[in-house]
Order: structure tokens, then C-alpha cells, then sequence
């Protein structure tokens, strides 16, 4: 992680409740695919939701009955977690220290922070902490280029700001795992101004750069001529990346 990601990944704080409120969920199908690939159901398994932020994706994963326990770095973004998820455990950290015994994990998740990490540092602990047969989970969820006004849109925000302003969580193929992929586009329909909102709770808008206030109100003009009703549909892809841990370590890595 670069010194430039690590002050995007810390501006999350500033807007904990907004982004709570305005970022999408997930579908339920990545959860039925996070189970398939990973061979065990949910009921009792010990996962660590790792980047946890507000809870969107550990209040799902304690829903359908996993044994979850939240890390999360940020003060604010933790704050927030805990008011919204009292009966969650959670505990301040990052993936590249994980405060977890080893082996004592059945299933590592992060939902959209994995490039808030360093690999060379998140991928052993992740294989420290997992149990033989354990899983790591990635995924995204991206608004889905392939539509044509959130095309029109993404290119206006590269266009004032440069590259980046989606940062992926593609991981590849790293001290013998392999990853597994799925792919599950879903979609939601939300007033304009809750569109704007989540935008504002990116990286790239909370970090102070210059113009970013000016691109939101030239985009509510823009969008308002677009959707006169006032609601669109935002349309998403989850990209799910999961490897099982090898049942035994390779030497050079114990």
C-alpha cells in the first residue's frame, strides 16, 4: 500500500454515518457463492470480516449465522460499526497484522478493503491465521461500466481527477493460492441525491481534492436531465476471489 492509498484508506473516518447510510449492500448470491467455493456452510463458522468499516458486509455474513468478529482500523468508521452493530464483536487492526491466533480461523473475508493492504504482508498472515482447508474471500463491488450513463459518468470523474478513482481488489495467485473466480451483477434503484451521497463517501471526494464539490452539483444537473422522475438505477458487479489454504504450508513459508 502506498503512502498515497493509506491516506485515502484513512479518510473514511470523516463520513462514517453517510457511508453507512448511502453504500450499496450486497446480493445475496455472493454469499451463496462465497459458500459454494469455499466447501462448508455458514452456520457456526468462524470468519474475520477484515476492513469492516460501518458493518455492511459482517451484519450479512452474522445474518446468515457465521461466528463473526469484525477488524477494523479507522476510529470513526469503528464508531460507527459499533453503534449500528452492538452484538458484533470488533477489534481495532488492519490485514496486515491480523490479532488472531494461528489456525484458529475458518474463513477471512474482506469486502472491498484487500487493496487497503500490502499483500506481501496480508497473504501469510492470512495463511497464519486460516485453518488447513480455511478460505480467503475478496470481493468488489463496482458500479458496472457496461452501462452507458455510469460509463458517461466514470469517464467525467478520470476526465477532472485523474485515474483510480475505483481501486480493485483482483487478487492474484500468491504464496500457492489460487483463486477462484465469480462474477454477479446486481442493480438498485435510489433517488439522485442518495447517488450523489454515495459518491461523496469515495476515497477520491473525501480527501479534499479541489473540484470535487463542483463535479458533484454539475452531476446533479446532469443526472436531473437524465432521470426527470429523480430515482435511477445504479447497476453493479461483485467480482468474488477465493482460495482455499493448502492443507499444509510449503516449508519456505513456516
Amino acid at each position: 500500500m502506498t503512502i498515497g492509498s493509506s491516506f485515502r484508506a484513512r479518510s473514511f473516518s470523516s463520513a462514517a454515518a453517510r457511508y453507512a447510510d448511502h453504500r450499496p449492500s450486497y446480493p445475496s448470491g455472493l454469499f451463496d457463492a462465497v459458500e459454494e467455493l469455499a466447501g462448508f456452510a455458514w452456520a457456526g463458522v468462524r470468519v474475520v470480516d477484515v476492513g469492516a468499516g460501518t458493518g455492511i458486509a459482517t451484519a450479512l455474513l452474522h445474518g446468515r449465522g457465521a461466528r463473526v468478529v469484525a477488524v477494523e482500523p479507522g476510529a470513526g468508521m469503528a464508531a460507527e460499526f459499533v453503534r449500528r452493530n452492538p452484538c458484533i464483536p470488533l477489534v481495532r487492526g488492519d490485514g496486515n497484522e491480523l490479532p488472531f491466533a494461528t489456525g484458529s480461523v475458518d474463513l477471512l473475508t474482506y469486502a472491498q478493503s484487500w487493496h487497503w493492504t500490502d499483500p506481501a504482508r496480508s497473504v501469510p498472515e492470512a495463511l497464519r491465521v486460516l485453518r488447513p482447508g480455511g478460505a480467503l474471500a475478496v470481493w468488489s463491488n463496482d458500479p458496472d461500466v457496461g452501462v452507458g450513463w455510469i460509463a458517461d459518468q466514470h469517464a467525467r470523474i478520470e476526465k477532472s481527477f485523474g485515474p483510480g478513482f475505483y481501486i480493485n481488489d483482483r487478487a492474484r495467485s500468491q504464496h500457492g493460492l489460487v483463486f477462484a473466480t465469480r462474477l454477479l451483477r446486481w442493480s438498485r434503484q435510489v433517488p439522485i441525491e442518495a447517488h450523489l451521497a454515495k459518491l461523496s463517501t469515495h476515497s477520491l471526494f473525501l480527501i479534499g481534492r479541489p473540484g470535487t464539490e463542483a463535479f458533484l452539483a454539475a452531476e446533479r444537473d446532469r443526472l436531473g436531465e437524465l432521470f426527470p422522475d429523480g430515482r435511477l438505477e445504479e447497476h453493479y458487479v461483485v467480482e468474488l476471489r477465493l482460495a482455499i489454504r493448502p492443507e499444509r504450508r510449503r516449508s519456505a513459508e513456516r
